[in-house]
């Protein structure tokens, strides 16, 4: 995707009226720059969070929560493929459906043991 936007914005600079070398590379050095600075700032922890949405619930006891699914622009149609591609038929064998924080859709089945686990999240310096 980088890619792409770099050649979009170098395309103008490269066939417009300025040809200069100069102004192609002042354009792709704040493009990478930008692109390091965001990429660093979501290292950070409180940062990450803001910008990364949580979890949320959009079907419970094999009911939709219309509301929440309105608010996330989720439809029926995108949940009932996701139920149809974890191999439950119907939606009332659905326990759970949980749209994730990069967009895919969590099922749990009906009468899974679910279990509660501590979820410990790391964050490495890179040097």
């Amino acid at each position: 995707m980088f890619i792409l936007l770099v050649a979009n914005a170098l395309q103008p600079a490269i066939t417009g009226p300025d040809t200069s070398l100069v102004g192609g590379l002042i354009l792709v050095v704040a493009l990478v720059g930008t692109n390091y600075l965001v990429g660093r700032l979501d290292s950070l922890p409180r940062l990450h969070r803001l910008f990364t949405p949580a979890p949320t619930v959009i079907v419970r006891n094999g009911k939709y929560l219309p509301d929440v699914m309105r608010r996330q622009g989720v439809d029926t149609d995108e949940v009932d493929m996701a139920i149809r591609e974890h191999g439950i038929k119907d939606l009332k064998e659905v326990q759970l459906g949980v749209l994730e924080s990069d967009g895919t859709i969590s099922i749990v089945p009906e009468g899974s043991a679910m279990q509660r686990t501590k979820h410990r999240v790391r964050f490495s310096r890179r040097n």
